[in-house]
């Protein structure tokens, strides 16, 4: 079994405008109907996965780093986030440069199973570069990234996060049973619609 050092990534330092154009309500703090928030079930599946979780928050986002301390995450602010995910994915990994790979998780996206995000670390030891679950034949959500492509990954810009290297690099494709990895929490509606395992009480 390999010992390469591979942590979780939570991104959770978005504004969610679309899910509040006014800003008065932060998506990740919204209830699912198990009664935990978004952020809550997000971070507690990568955790249940990762021995070691790093999540990027913004300044000024008490009950943010609250919700996520309650997890286990280890926690940094970045104080660019609103320039894009892609400044908060730069600020993680350049807290975390000893390690060998990263599986990159975002907030908002609480159905993602702990055996998904497990399934990703586990293919960077087998030797896979960047890794992705597939559903139905749909790409998800998390992202898995070895240290080859550190450079490229440090210089992202934008909100597109690696998107671009996605396209352009080899991919191994993980298939899943799991529809949470294509769904995350972009408006109020998406809280209703969220799997069914999620949703639970």
């Amino acid at each position: 079994m390999s010992t390469r050092k591979i942590i979780g990534i939570l991104l959770a330092a978005g504004r969610g405008r679309r899910f509040s154009p006014d800003g008065q309500h932060n998506k990740l703090l919204a209830r699912l109907n198990s009664a935990d928030s978004v952020l809550d079930a997000s971070a507690r599946n990568l955790r249940t996965a990762m021995d070691d979780v790093l999540a990027v928050v913004r300044p000024d986002s008490a009950a943010v780093v609250r919700s996520l301390e309650a997890a286990g995450c280890r926690i940094t602010v970045c104080p660019d986030a609103d320039e894009g995910m892609a400044a908060s994915l730069v600020h993680a990994l350049s807290q975390s440069m000893d390690c060998e790979g990263w599986v990159v998780a975002l907030g908002d996206m609480p159905g993602v199973r702990p055996a998904t995000i497990h399934a990703l670390a586990e293919a960077l030891r087998a030797g896979a570069d960047i890794a992705v679950p597939v559903f139905h034949c749909k790409r998800g959500n998390p992202v898995a990234f070895s240290r080859k492509y550190l450079p490229e990954l440090l210089a992202l810009q934008g909100d597109q996060g690696a998107r671009g290297l996605l396209r352009r690099c080899e991919v191994t494709e993980i298939a899943v049973d799991d529809a949470g990895i294509l769904h995350d929490i972009d408006q109020p509606a998406d809280l209703v619609t969220a799997p069914p395992d999620v949703m639970a009480p």
